[in-house]
């Protein structure tokens, strides 16, 4: 359950500046769905902004990565995070993009792998060879 308010299209409807953005968010996306992440946002209009802007430089402009290499990132970072929210909704964005169930299975069994190895490093306090330093 929700903390704060999940903005409806008819509260967006009465504020300009939330609505300008839902509009971008429907027409960047090509949908007229609008989830509940941006809903919860809308009861900050600066953050609202803010983040979808940001959002979009990051994750729609084209860049050196491609959108679902971008997708498995945030994947991987939700996990490490545990947003629920994030690991559903960029699941879902990721198999838009293309991922495969065989590419997603994949893709767990490195992060897994990459949080056991992690762990077990940062345990036993494991120098870094002087050939890996950046």
């Amino acid at each position: 359950m929700s903390t704060v308010k999940l903005w409806t299209d008819a509260d967006v409807e009465q504020n300009p500046r939330v609505k300008a953005v839902f509009d971008d968010i429907r027409t960047t996306r090509k949908s007229d769905f609008v989830n509940n992440m941006w809903r919860a946002l809308a009861n900050q209009p600066d953050l609202l902004e803010a983040t979808w802007n940001r959002l979009k430089q990051v994750m729609v402009a084209p860049s050196a990565l491609d959108p679902l290499t971008k997708e498995l990132i945030y994947l991987a970072v939700s996990t490490v995070n545990s947003c629920s929210y994030c690991l559903h909704s960029h699941t879902a964005a990721a198999r838009a993009k293309g991922m495969t169930d065989e590419q997603h299975q994949d893709f767990l069994s490195v992060l897994t792998m990459a949080m056991q190895t992690n762990a077990l490093a940062t345990a036993m306090q494991v120098p870094v060879d002087p050939e890996f330093q950046a």
